[in-house]
């Protein structure tokens, strides 16, 4: 398990021809928050300004120094993708308050918590407004969170449920 910021700046290289393909930049969501769905790899152009990314089902490895994809030929220009406006970008997460189903404000997220194939297994917390386990976890699972809030809104947590969960970033 490792924080989202991890795979940021890796380079992303062929595992056909070992071509650099290029550098994370962030990381994009499924709109359910569950899993990494593409890679975004910023923009190139001076004029036609494109913003590229790569489909995380052409993504092999997340590895520790570099992200390994099935060929030299899977960066897409952003409007290829199918879907795109349901996705949510890593960095629109950060700051996003979570509370519980009665309003209590619980904390912000800071980062996402993903495991070696890309599954969100959780959120950390850069800031947190309770006392008990959460404040010591400094995360919550994802399997604890009742409402995402859509593309902005907060996310709603079941604070029993998180209390008792394991997850953790010591």
């Amino acid at each position: 398990m490792r924080l989202g910021k991890d795979l940021l700046d890796k380079p992303i290289y062929s595992i056909t021809d070992g071509r650099f393909v290029g550098k994370v930049k962030d990381l994009y969501l499924d709109s359910n928050l569950e899993r990494i769905i593409g890679l975004y790899l910023g923009s190139e152009g001076i004029f036609s300004r494109k913003d590229l990314l790569v489909n995380r089902d052409r993504i092999t490895l997340f590895g520790i120094d570099a992200v390994l994809a099935a060929d030299s030929d899977v960066v897409l220009d952003i409007t290829q993708a199918p879907d795109i406006d349901s996705w949510v970008r890593r960095q629109d997460l950060a700051g996003r308050d979570v509370n519980t189903s009665g309003g209590t404000r619980v904390g912000v997220i800071s980062d996402i918590i993903v495991n070696d194939e890309g599954a969100v297994l959780g959120f950390k917390l850069g800031r947190t407004f309770v006392e008990g386990p959460i404040t010591r976890k400094q995360a919550v699972a994802r399997e604890v969170v009742v409402d995402t809030g859509g593309a902005k809104g907060v996310m709603t947590i079941d604070l029993a449920q998180a209390e008792q969960h394991n997850l953790s970033m010591e």
